[in-house]
């Protein structure tokens, strides 16, 4: 945890933000991975955990605005838990640790709960991810499942936001841990994606080391040469000389910070022509957008400058034509890139993608796109000083999708279709960056993670013994 004065601090902003009533934070408990004591791996919820603090099961955190007080619903553990958990610390201690006074037994929340209601006091909740989440807000508060799932709390939604969004030095120096750790697995992936190698082989090992170096990972791992298909987590392939191997990985730290970075490899360790290619061209995307990335400019702005970019580099070798300006207006590039730049990023790792992307990643002074692809950006709005956000342009040759946009005649002015014929095996790239906006510009977060060319292929051609040693190779 973070010094208690962190938690009162949040607690008090959310105050004056929020103006009157309750804001209730369900924290999670444990789910069942197969049977009721096989449980998967607890991870507490994100909102609970800015505001409270504490990472246990089967806690209830509750701000009143209206009289300035905070309380800290939970049980003490039994004989019973300490014989399988060990000693447990107090709910009282626990609360004093995040700064509250107030605290009771669990079931302690439904009588606080049904006097405020029946006194006419607004009740306040987020957006439910989780079914027993519905369930026991359902009951708090006397509604069906379905009218507790329609009718979140907007003016919470957006005082949530409205913190969040801004990362202090506390929560950016926890994103930068999980960013060495990034750094360690991406750099091992790379040294492994040699031909004969299993998808899987890698994809185990870098988790390892997520969970070696102090977490677990922030999502499930997307590693693939199949990078055609975005968010791929199958892992069966047998690795190929002349592919490309996308890697999209990133862990928590201790507090449950995010990472979340993507390198794309060639197998073997040495870019073919082809792949040189079209790889400079995502990396020129992924640098042109982190130098324009500053206070003040909408990230919707950086994904257009990213768009043409690739427009212009496809140009180059042949696969697109005509005018630039046109093409992007006519969106043709989404054909290669049919996904936003990036997303915010911080205790998840799309950040706040509960509360709704809208209220993320929009506001009244722009608004999401109907359009393929541009539909997809999840951060368009102007960006903040300590706005922590991802840069992950790509280009992708999605057969179903050049075969549908052929069929229909789309494009036809900007996409050279027949030579695009001769790509389908190619997959896909795509290069991630997590950038910090800054007072006056930005700042790349971590240690650098290898990403020029130059510098992917010293990394694959560096000693490698132990992979050859675990049998890998």
């Amino acid at each position: 945890m973070f010094n208690k004065n962190v938690y009162i601090e949040r607690r008090n902003r959310l105050k004056k933000e929020l103006g009157s009533g309750i804001a209730l934070f369900l924290g999670n408990v444990d789910a069942a991975f197969n049977y009721p004591a096989n449980q998967y791996h607890f991870r507490q919820d994100s909102n609970f955990l800015y505001f409270f603090g504490l990472d246990h099961v089967g806690f209830a955190g509750l701000v009143d605005v209206d009289n300035n007080k905070d309380y800290l619903f939970g049980n003490d553990v039994d004989m019973d838990d300490i014989i399988w958990m060990g000693v447990q610390p107090l709910v009282k201690d626990l609360a004093a640790e995040v700064g509250i006074e107030h605290s009771s037994p669990y079931d302690d929340l439904a009588d606080f709960i049904k006097k405020a209601l029946a006194s006419g006091r607004k009740i306040h909740y987020l957006p439910t991810y989780r079914g027993e989440t519905t369930i026991e807000l359902a009951a708090l508060l006397g509604k069906s499942n379905t009218e507790v799932r329609a009718n979140p709390s907007v003016a919470l939604i957006k005082a949530v936001v409205k913190q969040r969004e801004i990362k202090d030095e506390n929560e950016i120096a926890e994103i930068e841990k999980a960013m060495f750790t990034a750094y360690m697995m991406h750099t091992t992936s790379m040294k492994m994606a040699m031909p004969g190698v299993v998808e899987q082989d890698i994809a185990g090992t870098i988790e390892g080391i997520s969970l070696a170096l102090g977490g677990p990972v922030s999502f499930p791992i997307i590693l693939s040469m199949d990078g055609q298909t975005l968010h791929n987590h199958s892992h069966h392939n047998v690795l190929e000389t002349g592919r490309m191997m996308v890697t999209d990985a990133g862990s928590e730290s201790a507090l449950h910070y995010a990472s979340d970075i993507t390198r794309t490899v060639p197998v073997g360790g040495k870019f073919n022509q082809r792949q040189a290619e079209v790889y400079q061209i995502v990396l020129d995307a992924n640098m042109n957008a982190i130098k324009a990335i500053k206070p003040g400019i909408p990230y919707r702005d950086v994904h257009f400058l990213a768009a043409r970019t690739i427009i212009e580099g496809l140009k180059g070798i042949g696969l697109m034509k005509g005018d630039t300006d046109a093409a992007l207006q006519a969106g043709a590039h989404t054909l290669f890139m049919p996904h936003g730049l990036g997303h915010m990023m911080g205790l998840d790792v799309h950040d706040m993608e509960g509360l709704g992307e809208d209220y993320v990643g929009y506001d009244e002074t722009v608004s999401r796109s109907t359009e393929f692809g541009t539909a997809y950006l999840r951060l368009a709005k102007q960006l903040k000083p300590g706005f922590v956000l991802t840069d992950e342009p790509g280009i992708y040759f999605i057969p179903a999708l050049i075969d549908q946009f052929k069929a229909e005649g789309k494009f036809m002015d900007f996409v050279n279709y027949d030579k695009l014929e001769s790509y389908k095996d190619f997959g896909g790239i795509r290069i991630e960056d997590d950038i910090l906006v800054t007072e006056n510009g930005n700042r790349v977060l971590g240690k650098p993670i290898p990403k020029t060319i130059a510098e992917v292929e010293k990394t694959m051609a560096e000693p490698r013994e132990w992979v050859k040693k675990e049998g890998f190779i």
